[in-house]
């Protein structure tokens, strides 16, 4: 059952930050540590740190964090003392209630070695700020997440660009089963991501309707993602890493806990374009998830069912209430969430799969020249580093990974092992 490091945009431009994003690709750890200063480093351990002692949305954290760093924070925390000067806007009270909270869990802290080995395996984690950050999620105010855990080969922040939340009861009938595989498959086959929670039901059924095409599918999880849960769907998740991903804020052996998922589905709510429900019952917690994505300004879809079925109670009820618009099918999905102006569906699909001509998404007399230099600077080949790219292109690291960032998200460039390469057609052209 599922329910800043940017600049927000304005509500004007609330529609296009998801189809026009200028920054995206994903940093290996190696490649990272090069761009980053000692400062940088000592804040991505303390976020880590940080997600052992508070629980996932934690307001009060958000808070002192729009005001001072994730490594001031943990110093406070590690000190005893419970004044932070230049904090305001907070209770004391509510700040020494906090610190006493996470200093109780102190001990389950791990070591930057510790952090460093997670990384190092499948496991990769990306922070506030960072190119594969989706900027979506700034829009979750203080309860933002401290960081995300990912698992998998695809890129967070590309593949939101353009995608949808589906969501259902754990306790599926075979009519929702079958609505929410078909749904995702037909989004997924238009170039559409589809998110979901990993749960058993129409969870479930919305990832393995994308897999089924070789459409990429995010699975935000309520446990940590060597916990995986929920165990059963061991095997899913596999496949779900192979051209999707795995995301959670949880560390990564922590188990769920109840609350937890309620909280998780703000995430499943804030990374897409719009979230539908396909089957949920009165108090189903996909519900949930369709409250805070209208609370996101993000649209809500339903999806009606028989009205015999207690299942298809709570989609009836956000019909009914206005609350959700009524659809049937991928084609109304897309036509809500498409802004006036967009390119169509299958003209993204083509795109994304090399079937177009393989044309990258922003043309190469659009690129500004400076991009264009670190473009060039680019191997067609084996990778290149970060550092390298930026001393060939004439330009410092900070420009060199915004720029790559851009590439990134229009198709020109992604990560390999060795750092960055120009985007392989055989790649691009795989699901041909």
């Amino acid at each position: 059952m599922t329910g800043g490091g940017s600049t927000r945009p304005g509500d004007d431009a609330r529609e296009r930050e998801f189809g026009r994003e200028r920054e995206s690709g994903r940093e290996g750890e190696s490649a990272r540590e090069l761009h980053c200063s000692r400062g940088d480093s000592a804040d991505r351990y303390a976020r880590a740190a940080l997600t052992f002692l508070a629980e996932p949305g934690d307001l009060v954290l958000g808070a002192m964090l729009r005001q001072v760093s994730p490594a001031e924070v943990l110093a406070l925390v590690r000190s005893g003392c419970d004044l932070l000067p230049g904090l305001a806007g907070l209770e004391p009270g509510t700040v020494s209630r906090a610190l006493a909270r996470w200093r109780a869990k102190l001990a389950d802290v791990p070591s930057p070695s510790r952090v460093a080995m997670w990384g190092s395996g499948l496991l990769r984690f990306v922070c506030p700020g960072e190119p594969e950050w989706p900027t979506q999620l700034d829009d979750l105010g203080d309860a933002r997440p401290l960081l995300l855990w990912l698992r998998g080969g695809a890129d967070l922040r590309f593949a939101c660009l353009r995608s949808v939340s589906i969501v259902g009861a754990r306790a599926a009938t075979g009519y929702g089963t079958h609505v929410a595989g078909e749904l995702a498959a037909d989004l997924a086959g238009k170039g559409w991501a589809i998110v979901s929670g990993g749960a058993y039901g129409i969870d479930a059924a919305a990832h393995r309707g994308a897999l089924a095409v070789g459409g990429c599918t995010v699975a935000v999880l309520a446990s940590g993602l060597s916990f995986g849960y929920p165990r059963g769907h061991h095997d899913l998740f596999d496949l779900i890493c192979r051209d999707g991903l795995l995301v959670s804020e949880r560390p990564p052996d922590q188990a769920p806990t109840r609350p937890g998922f309620l909280v998780r589905n703000r995430m499943i709510a804030a990374l897409s374009r719009g979230t539908a429900v396909v089957e949920a019952a009165l108090r189903s917690g996909a519900l949930n998830t369709a409250r805070q994505a209208g609370e996101l300004h993000r649209p809500v879809m339903a999806v009606p069912g028989p009205v015999t079925s207690d299942q298809s109670a709570g989609c009836h009820d956000l019909i009914r209430d206005n609350r959700a618009t009524l659809v049937t099918g991928a084609c109304d999905v897309a036509e809500l969430l498409t802004p006036l102006g967009e390119v169509g569906d299958g003209a993204v699909a083509a795109n994304r799969r090399g079937l177009a001509g393989r044309d990258p998404a922003v043309p190469p007399g659009v690129i500004d020249p400076v991009t264009a230099c670190v473009l060039n600077a680019v191997p067609a080949r084996s990778g290149r580093g970060p550092a390298t790219i930026a001393t060939l292109a004439g330009v410092d690291l900070d420009t060199a990974f915004r720029c790559l960032g851009l590439l990134a998200a229009s198709g020109y460039v992604e990560r390999c092992d060795q750092g960055w390469r120009r985007r392989r057609e055989s790649d691009a052209g795989r699901e041909q």
